[in-house]
């Protein structure tokens, strides 16, 4: 059954040429334009990838500081005991623990954005797997949030620090900003994570590896982008 589109949503498709794809710092100014939401709405990028994720080599899985943030506060809290809980504390963590943040979250509380933990800890964490993989809160060394640096982890994520990994059809989505942004500021935010999803390209895949870039905000249509025009684009 198709899902029914609203008014707004009809208006801004209309806006759209589907069989275009537009220049990065055109199709920036396109979705900033048509967006509709009375909030400030996240503004995401999607890659249609030629990958096969049956494959282990061909997933792709990790992380990237975005230059000019996401937009968004992240809640931040580390697995840590001893110096280690200290320095993530001093670098901003909004909370540490060992065994006790462990409890609190098979408890049931989920009132965070980011899990980062030092190795030693994964033995407790992995317990909480079942809870916080299907959420992507899971520390995981491919992502940065296994590591000892537990202060470097802490300030990453707390200025922007985003994840990506393909999901079962060979797409990436990554939040990049807020509608809010400047343009140039959002065109600098895709330029970095195009750079790093393009750069991970598995060595096994033949032929076109990028099919399709799309941009959105939140309720906002697709807009398809030319994978050529980030190249005039400084990171």
């Amino acid at each position: 059954m198709a899902r029914k589109r609203g008014k707004n949503y009809k208006a801004a498709l209309e806006k759209v040429d589907a069989e275009k794809a537009y220049p990065i710092k055109d199709a920036v100014e396109l979705i900033k334009d048509i967006d509709f939401a009375k909030f400030d709405s996240t503004v995401e990028i999607v890659f249609k990838l030629n990958v096969d994720t049956k494959q282990a080599d061909q997933q792709l899985r990790g992380a990237v500081v975005l230059p000019n943030g996401t937009g968004k506060e992240q809640t931040v809290v580390v697995f840590a005991k001893g110096d280690n809980a200290k320095a993530a504390q001093d670098a901003g963590a909004d909370f540490v623990g060992d065994a006790d943040l462990v409890q609190k979250i098979q408890d049931g509380w989920l009132d965070f954005d980011v899990a980062i933990a030092t190795p030693d800890m994964m033995a407790q964490v992995g317990r909480l797997g079942r809870v916080l993989g299907p959420k992507g809160l899971m520390p995981n060394p491919k992502t940065g949030t296994v590591t000892m640096d537990v202060a470097k982890a802490v300030k990453e994520s707390k200025a922007g620090k985003v994840t990506y990994r393909t999901d079962r059809d060979g797409n990436v989505a990554v939040p990049v900003g807020k509608a809010s942004f400047d343009t140039d500021k959002l065109v600098g935010n895709l330029k970095t994570i195009e750079d790093v999803i393009v750069k991970a390209r598995p060595a096994s895949v033949r032929g076109v590896y990028v099919n399709n870039v799309s941009i959105s905000t939140t309720f906002g249509p697709g807009v398809k982008v030319d994978l050529d025009s980030f190249s005039s684009v400084e990171a």
